[in-house]
């Protein structure tokens, strides 16, 4: 009979996978290094995960913004400017900044192949898209301009935290994030 799963194990598991990807990235990553840096085998790693694939969505399942709760109760323009300055911050330089990187390094293998991690992805855009594209209706936008502008927005946050990582300068980015979010925010 297997032995049941050690959940907070797990979870501990997770968050220091994070913290290895967001170290040595995830073009070469495989089991065995970052098990011996875990303290554990590649063996207990897929008895806990499955596969490489599920073990990466799942520590950056764990580290996702919840999106919904951040833009749920937007009722107006400058709310809305005002989270998504939240969110670049948490996600350039906060909490989520180690995932972030993560998460731009899937979604370009997400644009050249299938699988487990291209699902990820997908459902990481749609996420911040659908919760942007609510925040803007609630803001009197009807819901068909609120996607296209859910869809920019989100696609320039993307673009410009690609930017940040590749290119380091801060001032410059964080410049271009507040123009993108205030010149979406007036048109709510």
């Amino acid at each position: 009979m297997a032995r049941p799963l050690d959940h907070d194990k797990r979870v501990e598991l997770l968050g220091r996978v994070v913290e290895y990807i967001g170290t040595h990235g995830l073009d070469d990553l495989t089991l065995r290094p970052l098990a011996a840096e875990l303290g554990t085998s590649s063996r207990m790693l897929i008895y806990y995960f499955d596969s490489r694939e599920n073990l990466i969505v799942q520590a950056l399942t764990s580290q996702r913004p919840a999106f919904d709760e951040m833009f749920g109760d937007v009722r107006d323009s400058k709310q809305l400017e005002e989270r998504l300055h939240q969110l670049w911050t948490a996600m350039t330089d906060g909490t989520d900044a180690v995932s972030s990187r993560i998460l731009m390094q899937v979604i370009g293998i997400a644009s050249i192949k299938s699988g487990v991690l291209a699902d990820f992805a997908r459902a990481s855009v749609r996420a911040l898209t659908d919760a942007l594209a609510a925040a803007m209706a609630r803001c009197g936008m009807d819901s068909t301009t609120a996607i296209i502008q859910a869809t920019n927005v989100g696609a320039g946050f993307r673009g410009l935290l690609l930017d940040r990582f590749t290119t380091g300068d801060s001032e410059r980015t964080d410049a271009a994030a507040a123009m993108l979010f205030h010149g979406h925010a007036r048109l709510v």
